[in-house]
């Protein structure tokens, strides 16, 4: 594997929640819509309490991406309804961690990042359930593209498609309790 391309090492990446102290300005990404929330949306979001956007450094200087997570729910309908009334479950939707955005930088991708950073929310999703608070699932809206890689890429990590809810959008899911064997 040339070093172009060589998996990042976890023990070189520091996680910071965003502040007007970072500088943000020379990231960039492909998706060009999630470079612009990162620098014109996610601190001011952050300071409203809609989300929390945590920025992915490589030995504390180089931004290699960002992640911005958020709690929300995920309504039982068809087969997941099914499943979890089977199991006794009676709920119309149970707790959840979304994930708003996730970057990797043009200059990162396909080094591990991407993964690295679904097992650190996956991290907060315990520390959410076991200090705080109820939590059974990630989810997120993945945007397709022509060749899917963001839907591969997610069923990668074991995310599970929902029904088509808009176009160009699936919405996914990470079951914390049936999943977790695999990640940790």
């Amino acid at each position: 594997m040339s070093e172009s391309l060589s998996k990042i090492n976890p023990n070189e990446i520091t996680i910071e929640r965003i502040t007007e102290k970072h500088n943000i300005k020379d990231f960039q990404s492909y998706e060009k819509e999630l470079t612009k929330f990162l620098v014109e949306d996610a601190l001011e979001n952050q300071k409203k309490r809609i989300s929390v956007t945590y920025l992915w450094f490589l030995r504390n200087d180089e931004l290699v991406g960002y992640i911005t997570v958020l709690n929300d729910r995920i309504n039982l309908e068809g087969d997941l309804k099914t499943g979890f009334r089977e199991k006794g479950i009676q709920y119309h939707s149970l707790p959840a961690i979304k994930i708003g955005r996730l970057c990797v930088d043009n200059r990162f991708l396909r080094r591990g990042v991407g993964t690295l950073m679904i097992d650190f929310v996956i991290r907060i999703a315990f520390q959410v359930y076991e200090r705080y608070s109820g939590c059974r699932f990630l989810v997120l809206d993945a945007k397709r593209n022509k060749e899917n890689e963001v839907i591969h890429f997610y069923k990668k990590q074991r995310f599970i498609a929902l029904k088509e809810r808009e176009k160009g959008i699936t919405p996914m899911f990470f079951d914390l309790v049936n999943n977790i064997k695999f990640r940790l």
